[in-house]
Formats: structure tokens, sequence, C-alpha cells
């Protein structure tokens, strides 16, 4: 699903750190080591049909790598 995130993101709560996360092999393959934060926050989107809704986004990050992989999850909020 594509879609652009719209302002910022409120509410950044930790999901996951280190070990805890399910992709960390995989990330740290892709993007490198460090340490590896998934973190979940509220955001308006725009999705691709040009749609405007309040949704929970997810995305890993980590320090001096910055966000990856943002993703959007549903039902949206509005």
């Amino acid at each position: 699903m594509d879609f652009e995130i719209i302002g910022k993101i409120t509410g950044i709560k930790p999901v996951a750190v280190g070990r805890s996360i399910h992709d960390l092999k995989r990330l740290r393959k892709q993007y490198g080591k460090g340490r590896w934060r998934k973190l979940k926050g509220f955001a308006t989107v725009r999705l691709e049909d040009g749609t405007v809704h309040t949704a929970e986004i997810h995305w890993h990050e980590a320090h001096g790598m910055g966000k990856k992989e943002f993703k959007p999850k549903f039902p949206l909020l509005d």
C-alpha cells in the first residue's frame, strides 16, 4: 500500500527494542548494525486514491540511520 505521511507523527511509543524485533537479522543485513528499535505513532496519511485519514504508523529506526520502512496499520482511525 502506497501512502504519504502528512505532518508530524505524534504519540510515539516503542514496540520492541534489540533482540525483541522479529526482523532484526534482516534489518542488520540490509541497513547495517545499530541499536534497532520498532516504534509506533499516529499520523495523518494520504492514500493512493487521494483520501486523507489518521492512521497508526509502525516503523524501524536506528541511531545514525534514521527511520526506515513505514507501515500503516489498519483500521484507520477516522
